[in-house]
């Protein structure tokens, strides 16, 4: 009876994620949005009234709100938890900013080993102990029906930030410097990794179900210095979190090194849009999952064009355990939400 009872007992959405992170198979494939998906809520839009991005992120409260928002709205299979990669840079003593009309700033960049010495790891734990506290609030309403997943920045795409002074296209100063004053960028890394650690062990220790690293800027780098200043960083941390939890991956515009990337030990690859997720399959061992990979300026499109993308990328992947579908980068602030149902309708419905 307890064996039947189990056989016809329904999945939830948390159990689907998780499973999907192993490569067991899934009845369908489970949901969620990259990267701060509430932003295009007007539900959002009226708790972030009249605060600064920053004072949302620094309030367990108010960040473990946002994580739910779209959560009761669209009834995605996982959460991520209302944060910002650049809180690490000001924990190590780098205050930043989010410009109103888009992009980030820090306060001032690294332009000497007195800066770079200036950082200290070891203040993370107390100054960050916000996004554990929104963590334990968002995971105590979500229960065990929904996963919860923490995260942060890749070292290098950290690092990037804080030498150019915040957010570059190319980053060409720190691209230079890691050439120019390769054992300093290394001393730069290794305080990142280090306190990267820190930060997400505890959000783990707070109920995160996994965790992420966006490595959104490793696609800057050439393919021959990838590994030695993005991928070993990023594979230092998944040794540390030591197989806890699932740990996904999104490493942007890295098409060349897609075996550096599994060689992280992530359980999960994230893929952006720019390459057919069947294609990046081909490339990698079975037991990785994948997640991906719809052009986020769909959810700009109207519906119809949302949910047949969705669809065929969909059917693309029909029948590869350790597939979770996602955008192949953030929501858009300004996405269409009846796009964003459509897509979420689309593969709720999908077997």
């Amino acid at each position: 009876m307890g064996y039947l009872f189990g056989m016809l007992r329904q999945t939830t959405h948390r159990e689907r994620f998780l499973q999907a992170c192993t490569c067991q198979p899934t009845d369908r494939p489970p949901l969620w949005m990259m990267r701060q998906a509430g932003r295009s809520l007007p539900e959002y839009r009226e708790l972030k009234e009249g605060l600064k991005f920053t004072e949302l992120v620094q309030n367990p409260e108010l960040a473990a709100e946002a994580t739910l928002q779209p959560i009761r709205r669209f009834g995605y299979d996982a959460a991520i938890i209302f944060s910002d990669i650049l809180v690490i840079s000001e924990a190590l003593g780098q205050p930043y900013e989010l410009l109103e009309q888009g992009g980030v700033k820090v306060n001032f960049t690294l332009n000497s080993k007195a800066d770079i010495d200036r950082l200290d790891p070891s203040r993370v734990h107390e100054y960050i102990a916000y996004t554990p506290e929104a963590i334990k609030l968002a995971r105590k309403e979500l229960g065990d029906e929904r996963a919860l997943i923490g995260f942060a920045g890749s070292p290098w795409t950290l690092a990037s930030f804080m030498v150019e002074g915040g957010s570059s296209r190319e980053n060409t100063r720190s691209r230079a410097l890691l050439h120019s004053e390769p054992k300093l960028f290394h001393a730069l890394l290794e305080k990142i990794t280090e306190a990267t650690i820190i930060y997400l062990k505890a959000q783990i220790a707070a109920g995160a179900d996994a965790i992420q690293l966006f490595d959104s800027q490793g696609g800057t780098l050439a393919p021959n210095k990838f590994w030695e200043i993005s991928g070993h960083w990023m594979q230092r941390i998944v040794e540390a979190i030591g197989g806890k939890v699932p740990t996904l991956v999104f490493a942007r515009n890295v098409h060349h090194n897609w075996n550096e990337v599994v060689q992280t030990g992530a359980s999960v690859l994230g893929i952006d849009w720019g390459i057919r997720l069947a294609d990046v399959c081909k490339e990698i061992p079975a037991a990785v999952a994948v997640q991906g990979n719809l052009d986020p300026a769909l959810l700009l499109a109207s519906p119809e064009a949302a949910a047949a993308e969705t669809t065929r990328i969909l059917e693309e992947m029909r029948g590869r355990d350790g597939f979770i579908f996602n955008l192949g980068h953030g929501v858009p602030p300004d996405a269409r939400l009846e796009s964003i149902q459509a897509v979420a309708q689309t593969v709720q419905n999908f077997r």
